[in-house]
């Protein structure tokens, strides 16, 4: 029975010593922020922190404190974040470790205006004006670095068309393929352009815009595929009050750095499909443009009465209308006509719903875009005037 204490006294000792080296390791810091700005930073950067991991301390957050600011920071070893906060008054530098779980709990909960946090390299407290919470240290030195945006050469890229880029292509990415490949957006550099490509092998999106450089010469000729995760989170993290972007690669490392964050992410390997090759020279074939917002609707309301095993609709191109058609024998039929200004031989194909919803949700409902369709068997390209383009492979007619 001795021994047991004895072993026990001796574990709670050890215990206690490493709680101790762990608060040693601690910084002592003191600052005062304005919880909104604090708790939207948080946000965007919380969602690179794993929810599980064999390195707890990634399910954290990292806040960094100087006199020139106040940095947040995560990572998961694959895509990291550095964000500035703003509204933070520093009275002591310093850096701490914020739980995910319970302090964007607090963030979010809290009605006060400005919250106080005070860390003393054992625990951290944070006060409202009527509330306290402790919470237990981590080490500040043991999370590890995130990449910095240190490059003197790099792309320089308009924000909003970044995210359009983003927006029009991370949506066709296929993360659950077993095709690694599919699971990131494609970017290619060329002179003077930056084309973006996401595929699932039974759609693809791309979209092509403007990018300039800067500093020493880049290699004219890029090509690296960004996980589709990477980019969501560049989306999230360029405000639509940025005007450029700047974007490198470094080794096999995406770097994109705004006025407030900077993001880096680790590449993706494998084959992708040649997209020109998917993009085919209509010939011979049907061609129109067709009104976004009236089509959107039209296909919502003929998908109604579709199923899993039923899933496709029918749109025939007749004489000045566009018959779409869905039907599933346990649910039903559907059939919604849109006029067109089409007097060509009739045209079905028929398409999945939600590839067809998703390509018109990406674009202005007040737009029109062209359709080009060969026949029933042909995939169906889509363009607009600004660059983007769509294809969707067609499902067979029997199915």
């Amino acid at each position: 029975m001795s021994t047991t204490l004895e072993n026990q006294s001796a574990a709670e000792a050890s215990s206690m010593e490493q709680t101790s080296d762990r608060g040693k390791g601690g910084q002592a810091m003191k600052v005062s922020c304005d919880r909104e700005q604090l708790l939207q930073a948080f946000q965007t950067v919380a969602t690179v922190a794993p929810t599980r991991s064999p390195k707890p301390i990634l399910q954290n957050v990292k806040l960094e404190v100087t006199k020139e600011g106040a940095v947040l920071s995560a990572t998961d070893l694959e895509i990291g974040i550095r964000h500035q906060v703003s509204g933070v008054d520093v009275h002591v530098p310093g850096s701490v470790v914020l739980s995910v779980s319970r302090f964007g709990s607090i963030l979010r909960e809290s009605n006060d205006e400005t919250l106080h946090l005070e860390a003393d390299g054992t625990g951290t407290t944070i006060r409202g004006e009527r509330s306290q919470f402790r919470l237990p240290a981590e080490n500040p030195a043991d999370f590890p670095s995130v990449t910095g945006f240190e490059e003197k050469s790099f792309y320089e890229v308009p924000a909003r068309l970044l995210r359009e880029l983003i927006r029009r292509t991370a949506f066709a990415t296929d993360n659950e393929s077993s095709r690694y490949a599919l699971g990131g957006v494609k970017i290619e550099f060329s002179e003077g352009q930056i084309t973006a490509i996401g595929t699932d092998g039974r759609r693809l999106a791309k979209m092509t815009g403007p990018v300039s450089t800067t500093g020493e010469e880049i290699d004219a000729d890029q090509s690296i595929i960004v996980p589709t995760r990477a980019v969501q989170l560049i989306e999230r993290a360029v405000a639509p009050s940025d005007a450029e972007v700047q974007v490198a690669v470094k080794g096999s490392e995406f770097l994109v750095h705004t006025a407030r964050a900077t993001i880096s992410a680790r590449l993706l390997e494998g084959r992708f499909p040649d997209w020109r090759k998917v993009f085919p020279e209509q010939s011979g074939g049907m061609k129109l443009d067709l009104a976004v917002g009236a089509l959107h609707s039209a296909v919502r309301q003929a998908a109604i009465v579709t199923s899993e095993e039923s899933r496709g609709i029918d749109m025939t191109f007749g004489e000045g209308m566009l018959v779409l058609s869905g039907r599933a024998a346990e649910v039903g039929q559907s059939r919604v006509e849109l006029p067109i200004s089409y007097d060509g031989e009739e045209l079905t194909v028929t398409l999945d719903p939600k590839f067809v919803i998703e390509f018109l949700k990406v674009l202005d409902a007040e737009k029109t875009f062209t359709i080009e369709v060969k026949d029933s068997e042909s995939a169906a390209v889509c363009s607009t005037d600004d660059g983007y383009g769509y294809v969707i492979m067609p499902l067979a007619r029997d199915r």
